[in-house]
């Protein structure tokens, strides 16, 4: 009987002692929910906040951005979250402890991507490209598709899809080739010494004026810049805009070969050329299968 009575008193203890911590945790638990939607929906108007506020920012790209919004997003959730955890009496040192612990693991486990991420913050911030831009590195050219946190996306002069990562792009000398409005372009040809030297300046200049994509400002110039033992060498030296400036320098090519008929000279065996002033045309020749060559014409 005396045992019966025992076990009774220990079950209403137990019923008592439950009741009790299930009424004091349900309202840390109905706390820690609150908690938990109230920071949801902070962390959601903050970011959204943030990220019309950066947007109207001049210079700062939509993909820095939302990744800026997305980051401040993730970082105000761990902290509601931390909280939460306070409310149930676990140490947050601890937690915080260990967060940063497995972050560094992390960072060093993707230093690669990390060091893409960097890298493509700053091409965002200092945009040294844009897309729809044609640039050229050492290591890649092409025409800026889409620029990403981890890498930059190109189609090459041939038609090629191309994907750099963002740290090859921000550690090399990039050359820009559509930043800016005007180009200037070098067209350098070879006379023989006998050759009369002002008709062919006279008709190189003259085609030149009468193309309506050279700009007129500057003029352009044509004189000798050079003298060899079995030639002399004249330059043509004119601005256009840079969306002109592939077709005006292929025109031009084609053009001084034929001022040069006109004028009833013939271009040296040896020593002569006929190309353009930049890199550039070279090697997308090269590219298309078509190696630039220079007109040559054996005199009589």
């Amino acid at each position: 009987m005396e045992q019966a009575t025992d076990v009774i008193a220990a079950t209403r203890t137990a019923l008592n002692e439950a009741s009790a911590l299930a009424v004091q945790y349900s309202f840390a638990i109905l706390g820690a929910i609150i908690l938990l939607i109230a920071g949801w929906v902070m962390a959601s108007f903050v970011s959204r906040w943030a990220y019309e506020g950066m947007s109207r920012v001049r210079g700062i790209d939509e993909t820095l951005a939302r990744f800026f919004t997305n980051v401040l997003r993730y970082a105000l959730l761990i902290l509601v979250f931390v909280t939460v955890l306070a409310q149930f009496g676990v140490q947050t040192a601890s937690i915080i402890a260990a967060l940063g612990a497995a972050g560094l693991a992390i960072g060093l486990a993707l230093q690669g991507t990390l060091q893409n991420i960097a890298a493509g913050i700053m091409l965002l911030i200092l945009r040294p490209f844009r897309v729809g831009e044609y640039i050229e590195t050492s290591s890649v050219s092409g025409t800026v598709r889409e620029i990403g946190l981890f890498a930059t996306e190109f189609k090459t002069f041939d038609g090629l899809y191309r994907l750099a990562p963002n740290s090859i792009l921000w550690n090399t000398p990039i050359t820009n080739y559509s930043r800016e409005p005007t180009r200037q372009n070098e067209l350098k040809i070879s006379l023989a010494y006998e050759d009369d030297a002002d008709a062919a300046m006279e008709r190189l200049l003259g085609f030149a004026k009468a193309d309506p994509r050279i700009l007129k400002t500057p003029a352009p110039a044509v004189f000798i810049d050079s003298m060899s033992g079995a030639t002399i060498g004249l330059t043509l030296r004119y601005w256009a805009k840079s969306g002109d400036w592939w077709g005006v320098s292929r025109d031009m090519i084609k053009r001084a070969k034929l001022a040069i008929d006109q004028a009833g000279h013939l271009i040296p065996l040896y020593g002569a050329e006929a190309q353009s002033g930049s890199a550039a045309i070279a090697d997308a020749e090269m590219i298309a299968g078509e190696p630039a060559m220079p007109e040559r014409k054996a005199r009589r």
